[in-house]
């Protein structure tokens, strides 16, 4: 197998890829190593991108979903004996690092936005509580949940099984991958194996993608077929530079970053989306400190939400409407462990 690392070429054994394929998982299970800012996605006024359908200024928040509190919630929470951090508040671990899970708002670097902090916003709502966000690093919510600083973590994180000992959840999203390619590319689908043959795929190095793209690899390679090549850039600025000049083929990563990207800039198209556990299924949750009584209260609020249209609003707000889940479920079959 041949894999491009910072546009160096090196040949990797069957063993070192499988290394790679299976190996750096649990920290960055729910999505792609963050990029700094992510700001391709933000396109110069002066160009001629297409404008954009997203607000990404403070203004923002308040198109917010808003509901009113769901007393069924509301009484769970009493009943729970949890304590939030804060009196009368909901205190919530963002990261704020890709558009449009959790990003700072364009013209306010304290105002957290995105469908994390709407997903956020629902839930203090039905539990009759303020919200309170708080801009955590990626690498910091899990002691920080765990020791009491947050009281919960709403930020893109994947169910799994190790997760799972330490942390109860509440789902509210699918996870999914998306393949995006230029948008006067020829390439229309990419679903399997098969597809990626012969192409040049950015994907994020120790993420659930690799190990999808890495498998697809190399059962090419036993098929017979040109493998394809899994290419590494440290950033999504320079991903998406190397995919306009045609130096790769496709990017494969979160959906909502490249649902995000091809609304914002119209120069890139989603072409093929599958789940982020695959062949397993991955789905994304508030995360809370194992036993402490909020998950309950938490999912049925989320319930509430979805039975009631507000939840499928605050994810068409963001273009997310191919990750909605039917339920809320607590603590279901995670990504196995590794």
């Amino acid at each position: 197998m041949t894999i491009i690392t910072n546009g160096r070429f090196r040949r990797l054994s069957g063993a070192a890829a499988a290394l790679l394929a299976t190996g750096a998982l649990i920290a960055l299970t729910a999505c792609a190593t963050p990029a700094d800012g992510d700001t391709a996605a933000v396109q110069d006024p002066e160009t001629s991108a297409p404008e954009s359908p997203f607000d990404l200024t403070s203004a923002n928040v308040d198109g917010r979903v808003r509901i009113d509190p769901v007393p069924e919630a509301v009484e769970a929470l009493e009943a729970s004996g949890f304590t939030p951090i804060e009196a009368g508040k909901f205190t919530v671990a963002v990261s704020p690092y890709e558009a449009p899970l959790g990003l700072l708002a364009s013209d306010d670097s304290r105002t957290l936005i995105g469908v994390e902090p709407d997903i956020a916003q629902l839930v203090a709502d039905g539990l009759g509580l303020e919200l309170n966000p708080q801009n955590v690093a990626w690498a910091d919510w899990p002691l920080g949940v765990e020791s009491g600083k947050y009281d919960t973590v709403i930020s893109n994180v994947t169910v799994t099984e190790e997760r799972k000992d330490l942390f109860d959840f509440a789902v509210h999203r699918d996870d999914v991958l998306a393949f995006a390619v230029k948008a006067d590319s020829d390439i229309t689908s990419i679903s399997q194996a098969e597809d990626v043959a012969g192409l040049k795929v950015v994907v994020g190095s120790g993420t659930n993608q690799e190990k999808v793209l890495l498998g697809w690899i190399e059962e090419n390679e036993k098929n017979g077929l040109e493998p394809g090549e899994a290419v590494y850039y440290d950033d999504n600025a320079a991903a998406l530079l190397a995919l306009s000049s045609g130096r790769v083929d496709a990017t494969l990563g979160p959906n909502p970053t490249a649902a995000f990207q091809a609304a914002v800039s119209g120069e890139t198209k989603v072409v093929g989306t599958l789940n982020g556990g695959y062949p397993e299924n991955a789905q994304i949750g508030v995360a809370t400190a194992k036993g402490n009584g909020l998950i309950e209260p938490v999912a049925i609020v989320l319930n509430h939400a979805i039975e009631s249209g507000d939840y499928a609003k605050v994810l068409e707000r963001w273009n997310l409407t191919d990750e909605a889940v039917d339920e809320a479920l607590i603590n279901p079959p995670g990504l196995p462990r590794s």
